[in-house]
């Protein structure tokens, strides 16, 4: 084919196939709330338009016989509807296959569970179909989440409510008495009524420590300090609590072990965490405190002989309110702690602040709490556990 031809061949095809496009262009605008396998059937059949219309009108340029020129134009005719069909029939599969993962999307939205989108016919969609399950998994988990948390909150008014009518109504009924003149022993009352106070401002100190923490205003005042000294001074102040009510505290530590805390809310955390040791150990049973370093993060645990958490409530009990199978009422033993459950939770919240995490897990004979702190706050230290 000459130069002169070829250009006039391409020239043909290009204004028919602008024609065509065009056409094609303004039939996709009519149909833009259509569904997509008509826009695809208009996309494709556009194109296969375009290539018949050019071979058409190529053929009729080329001065064939009208034989020659009809057997031309029935070969177009037919490879083109042949092609379209095939076309449709394609875009229905990829169609179908959006369709199932738009109804996997929608099951997301109605806060169901997708394990399966179907089988997708191309790269793009099997990996979008991947996504949308991962999606759907990280979705239930978060409510599953969310859920045990609202359930939390719940139980939580319910026992604080119930937590402050206890010591309230005592308080009111010796006050009653005292004001009547029917107290046998006023002195008695009045320690009483002191004791309760002590009850009453403890939860609600525990309740301002962690609004702190939920609302994110917790501020923490570094400083280097022995841990050591922080453990150490917290048991010497509990130690009068576990001593009343038979329990041992022993303590290993290693006083050469400086790191970079907030002394004042890490004690804190510390004395939670023995508090609720007491708490669940029984008399005369050993409660083991002890710091060490470990692969680089200074640590602290507290391991006691409470017999164990359930396996099933392991997850739980750094939630606020939580209290187990125990007892919801505050034992009047010892007045330091506000006995609504808040403790582990507010421990949570204190380590956290400090980049750091705390775990549980059982031993023989009860459990160990570990708090890790991060590695940048380990000022210095000797002797590394394992």
């Amino acid at each position: 084919m000459s130069w002169p031809d070829l250009v006039a061949v391409a020239g043909v095809a290009l204004f028919t196939s602008m024609i065509v496009g065009a056409i094609s262009v303004f039939a996709l605008l009519l149909l833009r709330k259509a569904s997509m396998l008509v826009q695809v059937c208009v996309l494709v059949a556009g194109a296969i338009i375009a290539v018949v219309s050019s071979m058409v009108m190529v053929a009729q340029l080329m001065y064939l016989s009208p034989h020659d020129f009809t057997v031309a134009l029935n070969v177009a005719i037919i490879s083109g509807l042949v092609s379209l069909l095939l076309s449709a029939t394609l875009s229905f599969l990829v169609v179908r296959n959006a369709r199932a993962l738009f109804r996997a999307a929608r099951t997301i939205g109605e806060g169901e569970l997708v394990t399966s989108t179907g089988y997708q016919s191309s790269a793009e969609l099997s990996a979008l179909g991947a996504e949308l399950m991962a999606t759907s998994a990280k979705l239930a988990e978060s409510r599953e989440r969310e859920k045990r948390i609202e359930d939390s909150r719940r139980e939580l008014v319910a026992w604080i409510a119930h937590d402050l009518r206890t010591p309230l109504a005592g308080i009111m009924s010796m006050a009653e008495a005292l004001e009547d003149e029917l107290a046998a022993d006023p002195q008695r009352y009045y320690r009483q009524m002191r004791q309760q106070v002590s009850q009453l401002s403890a939860m609600v100190d525990d309740l301002f420590e962690l609004s702190k923490i939920d609302s994110g205003t917790l501020h923490l005042s570094l400083q280097e300090v022995s841990l050591y000294d922080v453990v150490s001074d917290t048991v010497a102040d509990l130690r009068h609590v576990a001593g009343g009510r038979e329990i041992r505290v022993e303590s290993t530590l290693d006083s050469d072990i400086v790191v970079s805390v907030d002394p004042r809310e890490l004690a804190r955390a510390v004395s939670n965490l023995i508090m609720n040791a007491i708490q669940h150990t029984p008399a005369d049973a050993p409660i083991t405190i002890s710091a060490a370093v470990v692969d680089g993060r200074a640590s602290v645990s507290v391991t006691d002989n409470g017999g164990g958490i359930a396996d099933d409530d392991l997850h739980r009990v750094f939630e606020p309110g939580w209290r187990g199978v125990s007892a919801r009422t505050p034992s009047p033993h010892p007045p330091t702690s506000s006995g609504a459950g808040l403790g582990l939770a507010i421990v949570r919240g204190i380590v956290t602040a400090h980049r750091g995490e705390v775990t549980v897990r059982n031993v023989p004979g009860g459990c160990r709490f570990d708090v890790l702190l991060p590695s940048d706050a380990l000022v210095s230290g000797a002797g590394t556990a394992a």
